[in-house]
């Protein structure tokens, strides 16, 4: 499905199908290195705490981006809502960090990719394809 009159895939959907299979790979890499399911352990994967439960989050965060890529509009509204979520990790992870709610054992690492993550994902959702927007709301 292509989203654009040039023949080319929107932003979204490329920074969907992309985030998608870049978490979703680390979901299940995870659980290669993963002994707990919700508690804070020494495993990590590459300087990120992981546990089972960060692991499942991963991969529904993955397939969700995947699924959402085939769509313009599916696309932007993963990203932004994803993307806003992620945003609002990283800024209370410090926050969560080492107290009871944090199930799924983040660290400081993780609290940098969910900033980064965060921002990249909603600076694509509301910047990127205005020409898409205008044409699906004509």
């Amino acid at each position: 499905m292509v989203d654009t009159t040039d023949g080319n895939r929107s932003l979204n959907r490329t920074v969907a199908l992309g985030f998608g299979v870049v978490y979703t790979l680390v979901g299940l890499a995870g659980f290669l290195v993963s002994e707990n399911f919700i508690s804070k352990t020494d495993n990590d994967l590459l300087g990120f705490q992981v546990n089972h439960l960060h692991n499942i989050v991963h991969l529904l965060i993955g397939v969700a981006l995947i699924a959402a890529s085939k769509r313009h509009d599916t696309a932007r509204s993963a990203n932004l809502a994803i993307g806003a979520t992620y945003l609002l990790l990283g800024v209370l992870g410090p926050v969560i960090n080492g107290s009871a709610v944090d199930i799924i054992a983040l660290n400081g690492a993780d609290n940098v990719l969910h900033l980064l993550s965060g921002v990249l994902l909603l600076g694509v959702a509301l910047l990127a394809d205005k020409d898409a927007r205008s044409r699906s709301h004509a």
